[in-house]
């Protein structure tokens, strides 16, 4: 059983920065793939990053450039830097974990709005 506890979501003028983290519980989080996605209002949620056990990213187009994803092992942490915020990245962010097994765990969510 993995449980997630996002934090560091706001309220942040368009062009500013926030950063996420996600702090989870349990073992194994060191050979877990940790992602965080996003739901705007009426939208689904949709795949912001991911970082695999090691440090292979990927990131969704709209992130390229502006968001960061890593991790910090020793404290069971995935973290998103998010600079250059602009008013579409607005939405409840979710932290998300996939074991080794493949078995996959939400956070609760964390609300981000940017204002223009």
């Amino acid at each position: 059983q993995v449980q997630l506890v996002e934090s560091g979501g706001g309220l942040v003028q368009a062009g500013g920065s926030l950063r996420l983290s996600c702090v989870a519980s349990g073992s194994g989080f060191s050979t877990n793939a940790m992602g965080w996605y996003r739901q705007a209002p009426g939208k689904q949620r949709e795949l912001v990053a991911f970082i695999r056990s090691g440090v292979m990213t990927n990131y969704a187009d709209s992130a390229k450039g502006r968001f960061t994803i890593s991790r910090d092992n020793a404290k069971n942490t995935v973290y998103l830097q998010m600079n250059s915020l602009k008013p579409e990245d607005t939405a409840v962010y979710y932290c998300y974990s996939l074991t080794a097994s493949g078995r996959g765990y939400w956070g609760q969510g964390t609300q981000v709005t940017v204002s223009s």
